[in-house]
């Protein structure tokens, strides 16, 4: 489709977490569901901020709220096959950030999905944009190591 960005390769990402899927993620149609991908993402891109960046999800100041996310569905995968997914940083602003995730089967260099997720950083209480946390910016900045295609 016009204006769709390039499938990016398993190269292409410098973070990789294994994720099982489960067999309750698979749908009638027999492979994973669509909705169950953008869990991943969550899955993927907050257990890095939490093990790389200090994030504290529970009690934390600050919170990283999703504004925007997109994926696209390259070919099926289904229970029991495990993923790995890959994450890095398309744009880091100052309040924001956009990552681009991959999920490959294991084994496999081509993408089955790719998409892209957006947070905003806001404080817990108000919900007002707040400067990205040190620790966090330091730890996203090693995930835009990588040229994007």
């Amino acid at each position: 489709m016009p204006g769709e960005p390039k499938a990016l390769a398993r190269a292409d990402y410098p973070h990789f977490l294994p994720i099982a899927t489960r067999w309750m993620d698979n749908d009638v149609y027999g492979h994973v569901n669509n909705v169950v991908y953008y869990a991943y993402f969550d899955t993927v891109i907050n257990r890095y901020l939490i093990d790389e960046g200090g994030l504290d999800i529970a009690g934390g100041a600050d919170i990283g709220l999703c504004v925007e996310s997109h994926c696209a569905y390259l070919r099926p995968v289904a229970f029991p096959d495990v993923l790995d997914a890959g994450l890095r940083v398309a744009h880091l602003g100052r309040t924001s950030v956009r990552y681009e995730i991959g999920f490959f089967a294991r084994g496999s260099d081509d993408a089955a999905a790719q998409g892209w997720f957006v947070h905003v950083f806001v404080d817990r209480a108000t919900r007002r944009p707040v400067p990205l946390p040190a620790s966090i910016r330091a730890a996203l900045e090693r995930l835009t190591s990588r040229s994007a295609p």
